[in-house]
C-alpha cells in the first residue's frame, strides 16, 4: 500500500510498476484511469474515451488558482515511532527471512539431484510457499524499517 509519482519515458518500467494512473490532459483536467500506461493506451486507441459522458469519478476536475481565495496546506503525516509490538515484530522478521531464503537454497539445490515424481513436485510447492511467505514478510519488513 502506499503511492508513488513516476515520470518516465520507459513504457516497460511504468507497465511493470503502476497500477493506476492519472493522466494529464490539459485545460485543467485529469482522467482517472484503473491500469497501467499500456492499458491507458490501448483503451485510447480503441476509443473509448471519446464522446464518453464525464462523469466526476473519470475527470478530475482541478480548480484554478482563483478559484479559491483560501489556501489550503498540505498535511504533514509524521511517522510514529514503532511500539514495543512492532520492534518485536521487526526482530522476529529479521531473523525468519534469513531462514526462510536458506530453506529455500536448500531444497533448490535438492531439486537439482535425482528426485522421484512427488519429492520434486513437494519441494516445488514449499519453495512456491517459501517465495509467497518471502514476498509477504519482506514488505512488512520495508514498512516497519521505514519508520525505525
Amino acid at each position: 500500500p502506499g503511492c508513488i509519482l513516476i515520470v518516465s519515458h520507459d513504457r516497460y518500467f511504468m507497465d511493470r510498476m503502476v497500477d493506476h494512473l492519472f493522466v494529464f490532459e490539459g485545460d485543467a483536467q485529469v482522467r482517472d484511469f484503473p491500469g497501467n500506461y499500456s492499458q491507458y493506451r490501448e483503451a485510447q486507441a480503441a476509443g473509448v474515451f471519446d464522446n464518453e459522458v464525464e462523469t466526476k469519478s473519470s475527470i478530475l476536475s482541478i480548480p484554478s488558482t482563483n478559484d479559491s481565495p483560501v489556501e489550503q496546506k498540505p498535511e504533514v503525516s509524521i511517522p510514529k515511532k514503532l511500539s514495543f509490538k512492532e520492534k518485536f515484530e521487526l526482530e522476529t522478521l529479521e531473523k525468519e527471512m534469513p531462514l526462510l531464503q536458506q530453506e529455500k537454497a536448500t531444497l533448490e539445490e535438492k531439486m537439482t539431484h535425482q528426485l522421484t515424481y512427488e519429492e520434486l513436485q513437494a519441494a516445488a510447492a514449499r519453495i512456491s510457499d517459501i517465495i509467497q511467505s518471502l514476498d509477504e514478510k519482506e514488505m512488512r519488513w520495508l514498512e516497519l524499517s521505514e519508520r525505525s
